[in-house]
């Protein structure tokens, strides 16, 4: 059985949704900063959270890019 890609705007809800959870997962463990756990976890979820943004980010890029040096050339032919 074949699968088949997760469409774009599933994968950029997804990244939103992530974000979202890990933001606010930062946001609460961080009033409990003197709990080892939370702390933790609040470390986790802010290396998470860089993550998920770093992905919403890349999604959002240009699937074909072209070198300017290549452009240059073809404009001066």
């Amino acid at each position: 059985m074949k699968e088949l890609p997760i469409d774009l705007e599933i994968q950029k809800e997804a990244a939103k949704i992530g974000m979202t959870a890990t933001l606010g997962a930062t946001v609460v463990t961080s009033m409990f900063m003197k709990n080892k756990v939370a702390k933790k976890v609040h470390v986790v979820a802010g290396v998470a959270f860089c993550g998920f943004a770093l992905w919403h980010h890349m999604l959002y890029q240009p699937k074909n890019k072209i070198k300017k040096s290549n452009t240059n050339i073809l404009q001066e032919s």
